[in-house]
């Protein structure tokens, strides 16, 4: 039995595909969210119009994960040490693989640091990749990357929670997955400031490229195998994320570009992950200028066009 922890959009997709291939309980600390999917079968609040199949069982109680072969934390970055504080002497021991993309803005982690440091008796997992939530409730093919430094525990994991549509790939490189899936949230934002702007689909893929070298230079600072970036967690995610109007942080940057208000009750992971990349830049004395313009625009520093004009007013140099 796998447990999925969080009842948004993706932790309830990946309950419904993880649930073709063996029994899942999907928890969620609302107990009367809890009541209305048991009753409805659906989650109506997260992912409207997808039926719950029968192999899942929905909960708020945390005992009922215990005994599990694995818990997947489907819970937004910012609230992920909240969950293990209130709830990780009751995971302790079993594995637990993270499944968000952030750098939590206190203290510049990534989800799997947090998870060995509140819960150190669990070993620690991240599966990230590029993926709407969307798509892999409906069985669309998928392809995630599955990092874990026990490479043993990867293994089981991969053929323990790779479904038929939802295909995984395995490395140890937790550092590199876990930046290729925050940074290019940040880069998403960009992109949408782009487009929301009006500045043009070529102005667009120069962004994600200059980004995508950003994202390479502080995962090889970090310690991070350079393939691991160009992989299906940094490359892959960012061009999925970059593109379209899926994304919640796509969708932010369209708002910033086009001067609109934008929901404050939808999760923007990419605007704190930008703040504490910005700050562990300066504090490693990493060059970021796509960055830095991206979070001077989230705080209001700057308007469209004068990030366009610092950015284009750098000094001509080799790619």
């Amino acid at each position: 039995m796998i447990a999925v922890l969080g009842a948004g959009a993706f932790g309830t997709a990946l309950a419904i595909s993880l649930s073709r291939e063996a029994r899942v309980t999907l928890w969620t600390r609302d107990a009367s969210h809890a009541t209305d999917m048991h009753k409805t079968r659906r989650n109506d609040r997260r992912l409207p119009g997808v039926d719950l199949p029968e192999n899942i069982t929905v909960s708020a109680d945390m005992e009922s994960v215990l005994g599990h072969q694995a818990a997947l934390l489907a819970v937004p970055m910012q609230r992920l040490r909240g969950l293990l504080e209130q709830h990780g002497a009751a995971l302790s021991g079993m594995p637990l693989v993270a499944c968000c993309k952030g750098i939590e803005l206190s203290t510049g982690l990534g989800p799997t640091r947090i998870i060995s440091e509140l819960v150190p008796e669990a070993p620690a997992a991240i599966l990230t990749g590029p993926s709407f939530a969307a798509d892999i409730a409906k069985g669309f093919p998928t392809a995630l990357t599955l990092a874990c430094e026990d490479d043993d525990l990867g293994q089981s994991l991969q053929n323990s929670l790779s479904t038929a549509n939802l295909r995984l790939y395995r490395t140890t490189d937790t550092i590199g997955a876990e930046l290729g899936g925050a940074l290019k949230n940040v880069m998403a934002i960009g992109c949408g400031v782009v487009m929301g702007a009006g500045l043009g689909e070529s102005a667009r893929a120069a962004l994600m490229t200059r980004g995508f070298s950003e994202m390479c230079r502080m995962a090889s600072a970090l310690g991070a195998r350079p393939d691991t970036l160009t992989g299906l967690s940094g490359f892959g995610d960012l061009v999925l994320t970059c593109t379209s109007e899926q994304s919640r942080n796509t969708r932010f940057g369209l708002s910033l570009g086009r001067n609109e208000p934008f929901d404050p009750a939808i999760t923007v992971e990419g605007a704190a992950t930008a703040r504490a990349v910005c700050a562990r830049a300066l504090s490693l004395g990493i060059d970021m200028p796509v960055t830095r313009a991206i979070t001077a625009l989230i705080d209001e520093e700057l308007q469209v066009q004068q990030a366009v004009d610092m950015l284009l007013s750098r000094p001509l140099k080799e790619e």
